[in-house]
């Protein structure tokens, strides 16, 4: 039996493979594949607020704990000779268990982007780049989030003096240029963080997804991410 040089097999072999793909997603209907980008939403926002929305969420996560701001935390060293070591941990740990009790209030404005979410979304998710359900949340989410989350982290800012003498230093320090003028207040500085935080989960959980759609757990999500 006559055989195909390895070259061309190699090249036979990957238009196949490509045709293969590039017909994925037509094979898929409409409805399927907004269903699948729904549960890829829901599970990256189940997964961002049980992984982050408790205790130790952040304190315990070095991917996301949130350090002082800019010199504050270059000076730590400094503090801690000064003997304001201790203020400066329990400033960190309420920070971080703040952004934890806020996070764990994300899910019903996460759901209900989801619920908004147009065929136009549906499309751009999945012919878009590799975090898109996350810019989606980004772009969807942010404006309600940092409502929601600001009153959480004040109250629980409000809690330790220190805060006020944090926003004070903080303040000259992003007048001098050493402090990105949006740390400069604690509650809006621990509010962004745990943002990102929260984005850079669902970005984790989209990851999987992408990578392993077919171990995914879900039928939808293997068919509709397993085409593309």
């Amino acid at each position: 039996m006559n055989r195909l040089p390895k070259s061309i097999f190699a090249l036979f072999f990957g238009l196949t493979v490509a045709l293969a793909h590039a017909g994925g997603l037509d094979a898929i209907s409409s409805g399927d594949a907004a269903a699948g980008v729904k549960e890829a939403l829901a599970k990256g926002a189940d997964y961002a607020v049980s992984s982050l929305g408790k205790t130790d969420g952040f304190m315990g996560n070095p991917k996301v704990r949130i350090p002082l701001p800019g010199y504050l935390e270059k000076g730590k060293s400094a503090l801690r000779m000064l003997g304001m070591g201790k203020q400066a941990d329990q400033l960190v740990e309420t920070m971080n268990h703040a952004a934890e009790n806020a996070v764990a209030e994300a899910k019903p404005i996460l759901v209900d982007s989801i619920k908004k979410m147009t065929v136009s979304d549906a499309k751009a998710i999945l012919t878009g780049g590799d975090d898109s359900v996350t810019q989606f949340f980004k772009r969807s989410s942010s404006d309600q989030l940092k409502v929601k989350f600001m009153p959480i982290v004040k109250e629980q800012t409000a809690k330790l003096k220190l805060a006020d003498q944090y926003n004070k230093f903080a303040g000259k320090a992003a007048s001098a240029g050493l402090v990105d003028k949006k740390n400069a207040d604690i509650d809006s500085y621990v509010t962004h963080k745990a943002m990102d935080g929260l984005f850079l989960m669902i970005a984790e959980e989209e990851k999987k997804i992408r990578s392993n759609p077919l171990g995914a757990g879900s039928a939808i999500l293997g068919k509709v991410f397993g085409a593309l």
